[in-house]
């Protein structure tokens, strides 16, 4: 046995490490070590998330938001908010939609413009799915990219950078 533990003081008994060839260690710098330890573990990990993000290029998002849709005549207005406040402007930003009726399934397929989208910024874009209301609509899906130009932008990596949510009763899925 290496060291005995006193109960009453939570110590080890530093005559039978001494005994064992090693030095005493002082009440709580085991618990000392193992912090800094730990510490350093997670300084590593956080240096190398920061380098994994900057060496694999990752663009910032696109976040395509189904925000309000509303009885426009026998059309159904939607209301698509664009957040673009970490990238790059966009000149142009062209989306293929599709509308699913609340039993899943398609009832109208759309091409929207969506561009120009500005560096830095969130806007609200308008659109009708001509002859279909609103209540009908159980899900949007966003079906490709079909243009996307801007700085170093393709379809491609348009499609990867955008990230889809409702506010509506409506799903709105990549």
């Amino acid at each position: 046995m290496i060291g005995q533990r006193d109960l009453r003081t939570n110590q080890i008994d530093a005559g039978s490490r001494r005994e064992a060839g090693r030095t005493p260690v002082r009440p709580g710098a085991t618990a000392m070590f193992a912090g800094l330890a730990l510490l350093a573990g997670l300084g590593g990990a956080l240096a190398q998330d920061g380098k994994d993000a900057a060496t694999e290029g990752k663009a910032p998002v696109l976040k395509l938001e189904l925000n309000r849709l509303e009885p426009a005549g026998d059309a159904c207005r939607t209301y698509l908010l664009v957040d673009n406040s970490r990238g790059p402007a966009l000149k142009s930003l062209k989306v293929d939609l599709f509308a699913f009726d609340t039993e899943g399934v398609a009832q109208k397929r759309l091409a929207v413009e969506l561009g120009p989208v500005q560096d830095r910024k969130t806007m609200v874009r308008l659109f009708d799915f001509p002859a279909l209301a609103c209540p009908k609509i159980g899900r949007v899906l966003l079906n490709d990219v079909l243009a996307c130009e801007g700085g170093e932008a393709s379809r491609e990596s348009c499609l990867e950078r955008i990230e889809t949510e409702s506010k509506t009763s409506a799903t709105f899925v990549r």
